[in-house]
């Protein structure tokens, strides 16, 4: 009897492991997640639901924030969710966004990008520094002066109050601005080139500020001995 040499018997095994590949086709290919836009979802609260489930509001691989605001499909009919945490509570509204400072505009007001090609100008909820657009006011470039030396290319967290507007008039966001434990608008009543700014409804800290702008009257600075507090 004749035995087959040990390499035809391989060649055997591997035309027929290829007959039973030919018979069953292809290992079937996961398809990837298919993209997603506004016009997937029924309401806003359930747009915002997928975008916090995939990444947001850090990351937005479906650009479904386009304003880089935290909140998805602001477009979309209620009902409506906003913010990162559950159970609808008034504090879901309140803005809390990390970013870094790309350009000081003026004493209270900056510029700060929140993601890469992002950038949302801030209006420092809660004072008011002198002009320098639209007519100088005394104490204006020393204000500016001060911001820049307090903000410029700083890393900051933006945080809103649930007891003002997200929003300015000219569709700034408002917020108070965090640079580690310390907030852009304290150090600048402190210092004596802001004063306290309520517009409409107190805002949460209003008695902290307060307690900051007296200590600078009290003291003589910034615009409170320069312009005898007026400006």
């Amino acid at each position: 009897m004749v035995v087959p040499h040990r390499s035809v018997a391989t060649a055997s095994l591997l035309g027929l492991a290829l007959l039973a590949i030919a018979a069953t086709g292809p290992a079937p290919v996961r398809a990837h997640a298919a993209d997603r836009d506004c016009a997937d979802f029924a309401n806003q609260a359930k747009a915002q639901k997928f975008f916090l489930d995939h990444g947001g509001p850090g990351s937005d691989p479906y650009n479904l924030d386009a304003d880089a605001d935290g909140i998805a499909c602001e477009s979309l009919p209620c009902p409506c969710k906003v913010g990162g945490g559950g159970g609808g509570s008034k504090d879901d509204s309140v803005l809390r966004r990390k970013g870094r400072v790309a350009e000081v505009v003026d004493g209270d007001t900056i510029d700060v990008r929140v993601r890469r090609r992002v950038v949302k100008r801030v209006r420092l909820l809660g004072i008011d520094t002198p002009e320098v657009y639209g007519g100088r006011e005394c104490g204006g470039a020393q204000a500016s002066r001060a911001m820049h030396k307090l903000a410029d290319g700083r890393r900051v967290k933006l945080v809103g109050d649930a007891n003002q507007p997200r929003r300015d008039r000219y569709g700034r966001l408002l917020a108070y601005v965090k640079r580690g434990s310390k907030t852009l608008q304290v150090m600048m009543l402190a210092r004596g080139w802001a004063r306290v700014y309520v517009v409409g409804s107190p805002f949460t800290r209003i008695d902290q500020f307060r307690s900051a702008q007296r200590k600078a009257r009290k003291h003589n600075r910034g615009v409170w001995k320069l312009c005898g507090g007026r400006f």
